[in-house]
């Protein structure tokens, strides 16, 4: 079992970029924000985050299956910064959360997130607005079994 903590998450001014499509997409959004990110000389100051918009296990599920997920990767950032077309800075909330740390392929996410949902059904906790995902390391460099992610849910 998971050690599940609640913490007080500040906002965050981000720079992301949001589109319908596929959750498999999530690495090459990141990557082409990255690139917006360098090009335009943008003072990132963590890991990158994707932010899940479907409400429920099951909205992900049929979001999953028809390649309609609503998917938004974001990066923390200080100083000045400028969107372009689907990109822009904005603040994400801060708030109270549920984080739980996974550690391993992503491929394993499932099983984390049923027992985060557990442990807020068992404390009569709900989910307030999207869920994050925080990825500590970059799976290109990080063997597969290492990976590190930090779920937060708001709640």
């Amino acid at each position: 079992m998971r050690s599940i903590l609640t913490v007080d998450a500040p906002s965050h001014k981000v720079i992301g970029i949001r589109r319908t499509g596929r959750y498999e997409e999530i690495g090459s959004m990141i990557q082409e924000l990255s690139s917006f990110i360098e090009e335009h000389k943008i003072t990132v100051i963590g890991p990158p985050a994707f932010i899940c918009h479907e409400e429920s296990m099951e909205a992900v599920q049929a979001a999953a299956e028809s390649g309609s997920a609503d998917i938004e990767v974001a990066f923390p950032i200080e100083g000045e910064g400028e969107g372009s077309g689907d990109i822009r800075v904005y603040e994400l909330p801060g708030g109270k959360m549920a984080r739980i740390i996974h550690m391993g392929p992503y491929r394993e996410l499932p099983d984390t997130y049923e027992e985060l949902f557990r442990w807020l059904g068992d404390n009569h906790l709900t989910i307030t607005g999207p869920v994050r995902e925080v990825y500590i390391n970059d799976p290109q460099t990080t063997e597969e079994d290492l990976l590190v992610t930090w779920i937060y849910a708001p709640i």
